[in-house]
C-alpha cells in the first residue's frame, strides 16, 4: 500500500526530499517508518522535512566490524548493557552534551514525539551503564523485522560502540532482518554500515515490516 501521509518515496527530490511540514504523532510516524521515510529537520526553526535518500545505508545484521579492542571491552564486565531502561535519557543523551553522534537534529518536539512511541511499544533503547552511571545509548524505532536506528551518544569512550554491538546481537537473537541507519558516513562505515539501492531498502523493507517479532522485555548481551 502506498504512503497514506507523504508521496511515494520515487517522488522525492535528487537528494531525497519527500514533503515538508506535518505533525510529529505517532500515526504519521509509523506511516513515514513502513514506507521508507523519517523526519529530519535541517534547522530546529524550519518546518519538518520527510527524507528517503538514494542509496540508503543498512548494518547487515551479520556485518558490524568489532575490532579487536571493541571486543575485549565487551568482554572485561566493565559496561553493563540494559534495553528501555531509560528510553528518556537516552533520547536526551542523543540530542545534547558531549559524544552525541547525529544527535544535533532532535528538537523538543521530535523527543517528545519518539517518548510517545516509546510508551506505546514502537520504540526502543539500549543503554550502557558503568556503576550505575549512564555512560552511552543508542535508540530507533521497529517495526515487525525492522529496527530503524536514530541516534547514540557517549560519554566515555567507545560506550556508544558498545550500545550498538549489544543491539546487533540482541537483534540478531530476536530475527530481525534490518537495520537502517539512514546515511553513510566514515564513522559508521568503519562499522560495516553499508550503502544499497533505495529500491532494493524499499523492497528488502516490504518484505520485513510485518513479521511477526517483537523487541522483548530482556536484553539478549551475548555477542
Amino acid at each position: 500500500m502506498p504512503p497514506r501521509f507523504f508521496p511515494p518515496p520515487a517522488h522525492s527530490t535528487p537528494d531525497g526530499l519527500v514533503a515538508i511540514d506535518g505533525d510529529l504523532s505517532c500515526e504519521r510516524l509509523l506511516d513515514a517508518y513502513r514506507h521508507g521515510i523519517f523526519p529530519w529537520p535541517v534547522c530546529p526553526e524550519d518546518p519538518m522535512l520527510w527524507w528517503s535518500p538514494d542509496p540508503r545505508a543498512i548494518l547487515p545484521l551479520e556485518g558490524m566490524h568489532v575490532s579487536k579492542r571493541l571486543k575485549r571491552r565487551l568482554n572485561s564486565g566493565e559496561f553493563q548493557a540494559t534495553s528501555d531502561r531509560a528510553f528518556d535519557e537516552v533520547i536526551r543523551g542523543c540530542s545534547a552534551g558531549p559524544g552525541r553522534e547525529g544527535g544535533t537534529w532532535l528538537t523538543k518536539e521530535m523527543i517528545e514525539a519518539y517518548i510517545e512511541l516509546h510508551r506505546q511499544g514502537h520504540a526502543h533503547s539500549v543503554e550502557v551503564w558503568q556503576n550505575d552511571q549512564l555512560v552511552g545509548g543508542a535508540y530507533g524505532v521497529t517495526m515487525g523485522g525492522l529496527f530503524a536506528a536514530e541516534s547514540m551518544f557517549y560519554r566515555m569512550r567507545d560506550a556508544s560502540k558498545v550500545a550498538l554491538a549489544r543491539l546487533v546481537a540482541h537483534l540478531n537473537a530476536r530475527g530481525y532482518r534490518l537495520l537502517d541507519v539512514q546515511q553513510w558516513t566514515p564513522h559508521t562505515g568503519s562499522l560495516g554500515v553499508v550503502e544499497i539501492p533505495r529500491d532494493d531498502f524499499l523492497q528488502r523493507l516490504s518484505e520485513v515490516v510485518d513479521l511477526p517479532i517483537s523487541f522483548g522485555e530482556q536484553l539478549e548481551t551475548a555477542f
